[in-house]
């Protein structure tokens, strides 16, 4: 049976003491009856401070990025060590605003991928296509260009430790919204293109989270159907109540 996942991302909000503030939220929601994951993705200054106050949590810890070496001259950036180091134990891969803002490769994402697994990080890696693609029913084209280029140089054992978010770069930020019909659509073709790879079972045990404007008004309508495992939920994230209630949905 796939684990269901629920994962914030925060993006660059939250300094430290709204950080804090937002956590001490979180750990007030009863989330005993969660029939999901729940992950969340601070800044990286915030991570440490979070790792500290999420003792006897179910909550864990993902960063936004990573870096595709393992140590070195690379200013500014993060280290799968570093990231575990101060309690991180996935790392998001690939989101559509580093594709598009810092124009991340294909093949630096596989990088990506290869650096995390190899130092015991599950990572969550972003699929997804643009306006213009899904307008030129490119979509099928374009996600499974992304995974063969972002992810099937893994092996099948590898998969186990791999999330896939597709997020409709359409969809973020914007309010619009894929219906559960287009999200279930991608979400079975996902899992079809895996069972090409791999085979029918690494399909079935891989988790596909949907991201694009998840909110709790259509959460439940979207995680009802039955490729779709969850969600990577953007500004929802930054709201306790919000994000308390996407996670209930599951």
């Amino acid at each position: 049976m796939r684990t269901k996942i629920v994962a914030g991302n925060w993006k660059m909000n939250c300094n430290l003491d709204e950080a804090l503030h937002l956590l001490n939220d979180l750990k007030l929601k009863d989330f005993s009856k969660a029939d999901a994951d729940i992950i969340i993705a601070p800044p990286y200054t915030n991570l440490y401070a979070l790792h500290q106050n999420l003792k006897d949590s179910p909550i864990k810890l993902s960063s936004q990025n990573i870096n595709e070496n393992e140590s070195g001259a690379y200013t500014g950036e993060i280290s799968p060590d570093m990231l575990k180091s101060v309690g991180a134990t996935y790392a998001i891969i690939g989101h559509s605003e580093r594709r598009a803002i810092y124009n991340e490769s294909d093949a630096k994402l596989a990088d990506k991928a290869t650096t995390a697994l190899k130092h015991d990080l599950k990572i969550i890696f972003c699929i997804g296509e643009l306006l213009e693609q899904r307008k030129a029913d490119k979509h099928f084209e374009v996600v499974k260009a992304q995974l063969e280029k972002g992810l099937f140089h893994l092996n099948a054992s590898d998969m186990k430790n791999v999330v896939i978010a597709y997020e409709p770069v359409w969809a973020i930020g914007t309010g619009e919204t894929a219906s559960p019909e287009q999200a279930q659509e991608i979400h079975e073709y996902i899992r079809q293109v895996l069972a090409e790879k791999y085979s029918q079972d690494v399909a079935d045990q891989t988790s596909i989270l949907y991201g694009g404007s998840v909110k709790p008004n259509n959460a439940k309508e979207i995680f009802a159907k039955k490729d779709v495992d969850g969600g990577l939920i953007g500004g929802a994230s930054l709201d306790a109540n919000s994000f308390a209630e996407i996670v209930m949905s599951c």
